[in-house]
């Protein structure tokens, strides 16, 4: 059976504090614009599948009773920086799944101003969910005095520069690019270009990512409603219609530690396994592909993605970056929403940020 995306919405990503706002206005404003791009209300909606991280038990709850008291299910999901993804995943299994015609898919976050995690202070993180991530990086580099997520992908860059000669300019470049991307994007939490040179003299979190080269904390919601074939004929939405072609979900495997490098312990294994299984869903390859949203927590990971997505070999990916391949008149347009760089990351709504994105890109709506 086929699902579809018939409707998305988001928020305008916001600087934290920066809005006079609670996640159930942010989710009340993606979820309606959803509704209404689909054209269907929320009497239409059977499941709900809600992605957060930083709110309470039961905070979807909260957010979808402003669109509707209707008794549906509501599913809080919490998956780190794949919330939004996991969301938009069950609702799309709950569709070709043959259990429901129409499910909307919802993420939101409210977040705290500073770097995710906050800064390291030397605690323990024996107890931490990644804890034999940091394990990994602890083993081969230490531990350092700044923020631990940006220490494991700096650390991953450092070890992609060492191994394969991946220069401080070309990482800049991936910011470069995100930030000029993001100038025409109304939904951007930054819209401000930035040259290569800007980006390697801005404030250094932790060698050698800048601070333009890293993810900001965010607000923000975005929602996708997602449909079976019949729903669409039974409602005339063909023209409203993307199909979802090929989606996959991957956990890690001894190989993101059995090398002891933070470019596995990151998931550039566990990409290489998702862009496969979904490319063979699709009955696709990175050939069939033009436009591209991906995740770009730090520089390094966009370069990485490259790679695992097969659009260059390993350790390639630098120089594909500073070809301009990966950007408007180039092979591919990488991250044309700016990315989670520019636009932002609030981890709930980020990978239906990204769904959103590539539904308007689809459809010819982007502008």
């Amino acid at each position: 059976m086929k699902s579809y995306i018939v409707g998305v919405g988001m928020t305008k990503f916001e600087k934290p504090e920066s809005r006079d706002w609670q996640y159930w206005d942010m989710a009340k404003e993606a979820g309606s614009a959803a509704l209404a791009d689909a054209g269907i209300d929320y009497g239409s909606v059977e499941q709900v599948p809600v992605g957060y991280c930083f709110q309470a038990s039961t905070a979807g709850q909260r957010a979808v009773y402003e669109l509707g008291l209707t008794g549906v299910p509501v599913y809080n999901v919490n998956n780190n920086c794949a919330t939004g993804s996991s969301a938009l995943m069950l609702a799309r299994q709950f569709v070709e799944g043959g259990i429901s015609d129409c499910v909307l898919a919802l993420g939101f976050e409210k977040m705290k101003r500073g770097a995710l995690g906050g800064g390291s202070d030397g605690g323990d993180f024996a107890t931490s969910p990644v804890a034999r991530h940091y394990g990994i990086m602890a083993a081969r580099h230490g531990f350092e005095m700044t923020p631990p997520t940006a220490q494991i992908f700096g650390n991953a860059a450092r070890e992609h520069m060492e191994r394969y000669g991946t220069t401080a300019a070309q990482l800049a470049a991936v910011g470069a690019k995100n930030h000029r991307h993001s100038v025409n994007n109304p939904n951007a939490q930054f819209q401000d270009a930035y040259s290569v040179e800007e980006i390697l003299a801005a404030k250094e979190i932790h060698r050698p990512l800048t601070k333009l080269q890293c993810s900001p904390t965010s607000d923000g919601s975005a929602a996708a409603v997602v449909v079976s074939e019949r729903f669409v004929d039974r409602n005339g939405l063909r023209g409203k219609a993307v199909e979802i072609a090929g989606q996959s979900m991957t956990t890690d495997t001894e190989e993101s530690f059995a090398s002891g490098s933070c470019i596995d312990a990151v998931g550039a294994p566990m990409s290489r396994s998702a862009g496969r299984q979904a490319f063979a869903a699709a009955g696709l390859g990175i050939e069939d592909v033009d436009v591209i949203e991906l995740h770009d927590c730090f520089s390094i990971n966009e370069l990485l993605t490259y790679e695992a997505l097969g659009m260059c070999g390993a350790g390639e990916s630098g120089k594909l970056i500073e070809s301009g391949a990966t950007t408007y008149g180039g092979r591919w347009v990488v991250n044309p929403s700016g990315g989670l760089i520019s636009k932002g990351h609030p981890l709930g709504a980020t990978g239906l940020a990204q769904a959103a994105e590539l539904v308007w890109q689809l459809r010819g709506e982007a502008g």
